[in-house]
């Protein structure tokens, strides 16, 4: 929440009640969780979007407005649990993958070591992964490309991707 959408003294009311009810907030909702703290960040979340969004009606409440933030996670935490009875649940024999997160910014690494290790190959041998690897071309079709007999994109692809790997050892390698 931005001080832009708030109005002339809501932001040091939110901010108040945020300082105050937070941490506790949090550890209640922990609880009712089951322990879970990405969901129980979430409830928090959303009750002081609500709090924000009502913060005309917690002026009008006797207290601190504790009591009336802790209702609405416990509201919120109760909602989500009869929401996810609703749905059924998928029982399967099947375990699905794990699904691996890229890394982009070793990939962005890796891509920068590969680019410099080809520029230290021939031209030769920079030719013939082109066709084969990047291009995806077959022997016989990077043979006629490059106008060398299929026997010799064979030994230059050999012999090229011995030269890259070694190179790509000597700047680090890629991982």
């Amino acid at each position: 929440m931005t001080a832009t959408l708030l109005g002339p003294g809501e932001s040091d009311q939110l901010r108040a009640l945020h300082d105050q009810h937070a941490q506790a907030l949090w550890s209640y909702v922990v609880g009712l969780t089951g322990g879970d703290h990405g969901k129980a960040q979430d409830v928090v979340q959303e009750t002081l979007l609500r709090a924000w969004r009502n913060l005309a009606g917690l002026d009008q409440l006797d207290g601190s407005g504790r009591g009336w933030l802790f209702t609405v996670a416990k509201r919120i935490v109760i909602d989500e649990w009869r929401s996810a009875r609703r749905r059924p649940q998928v029982v399967t024999d099947h375990i699905p993958e794990q699904t691996v997160v890229a890394d982009t910014a070793q990939q962005t690494v890796d891509r920068h070591v590969v680019l410099a290790a080809l520029r230290t190959l021939s031209a030769q041998h920079r030719q013939v992964l082109l066709e084969c690897y990047f291009r995806g071309a077959s022997v016989a079709e990077a043979a006629e490309t490059l106008g060398v007999p299929p026997g010799t994109v064979k030994s230059r692809t050999h012999y090229a991707l011995h030269a890259l790997r070694q190179a790509i050892e000597e700047m680090g390698g890629v991982t």
